[in-house]
């Protein structure tokens, strides 16, 4: 009946998110208080519902039940494959309030966003410095280690930063 009249009568205290019935409520709640009953027997993983860990199970032995009508590029779990049929259809359904463009992955928003608030999650452990990006932290933190994974294909020579390496 709250379906069909679009009525969720049950609320988080925690972060005001409602449902329409009280399990999914409980389900939801265990992302706070960090509950996670369901493991994964390959690799030890814990889930805090049991669809997740089911979805997770598929990447381990590889099942791709999903699969695009477009391109045939499969899927352990529908939600991916609506997500990935936004690359077809031109659709971009997450949208930044702050300037209005508009992104087909909600990763994707969330990542732009800190553009407008400043956010930076990401710290470097040598220097403390911090990133917007994961992928600025990754690079950044070559500087800390002895890895040079950028080599000049000519004299051989390793850099710890590609612009290093264009730069030589």
């Amino acid at each position: 009946m709250y379906i069909h009249i679009g009525e969720c009568p049950y609320s988080c205290d925690v972060c005001n998110k409602a449902f329409i019935n009280q399990s999914n409520l409980i389900k939801h709640q265990r992302i706070h208080i960090g509950e996670h009953p369901y493991g994964c027997g390959v690799c030890k993983k814990a889930f805090s519902g049991k669809n997740t860990l089911i979805s997770h199970q598929c990447r381990h032995c590889g099942e791709r039940l999903y699969t695009c009508d477009l391109c045939t590029k499969a899927f352990s779990n529908h939600s991916r494959l609506r997500t990935h049929q936004h690359i077809h259809s031109g659709e971009h359904p997450c949208g930044c309030e702050v300037c209005k463009k508009a992104f087909s992955h909600k990763c994707v928003l969330i990542t732009h966003q800190r553009t407008h608030s400043g956010e930076r999650p990401y710290t470097s452990d040598g220097c403390n410095e911090m990133y917007s990006h994961q992928s600025n932290l990754i690079k950044h933190q070559h500087i800390h280690s002895d890895e040079h994974p950028y080599v000049c294909d000519v004299c051989l020579k390793a850099f710890n930063r590609k612009g290093s390496l264009m730069i030589h």
